[in-house]
């Protein structure tokens, strides 16, 4: 049976493997999933940053989007512009990335 977690935070669903759950002791369970978004940042059962890095380009373009009329408004010059971009959304597409594993694929997609 197939479990899906969903994070509040970040309305990602998260498929679980075959197990269920697994026993801590103390009369505890954990329930096993392939995904997990923690804090923000998405870690994988398989070690790498590919869903770390598509968390990250999901919360740049939530930032982005909000900010278009600014940026496409020709009253404010292109280096304030700039500034705001990398302010606001290239910092909050790069939060946490200096721990990734990161791959040449990863890197483009950023």
């Amino acid at each position: 049976m197939m479990r899906s977690f969903i994070c509040r935070g970040c309305s990602n669903p998260v498929i679980s493997t075959g197990h269920t759950s697994v026993d801590i002791g103390a009369s505890a369970n954990l329930e096993v999933v392939d995904k997990f978004c923690y804090l923000g940042d998405m870690l994988s059962v398989h070690g790498d940053a590919d869903a770390a890095v598509e968390a990250r380009i999901r919360t740049g373009w939530n930032k982005f989007r909000p900010l278009v009329p600014l940026f496409t408004n020709r009253d404010i010059s292109l280096i304030r512009r700039g500034r705001l971009y990398s302010s606001c959304v290239r910092s909050s597409m790069l939060h946490g990335s200096e721990t990734w594993p990161v791959r040449k694929e990863n890197e483009v997609a950023l």
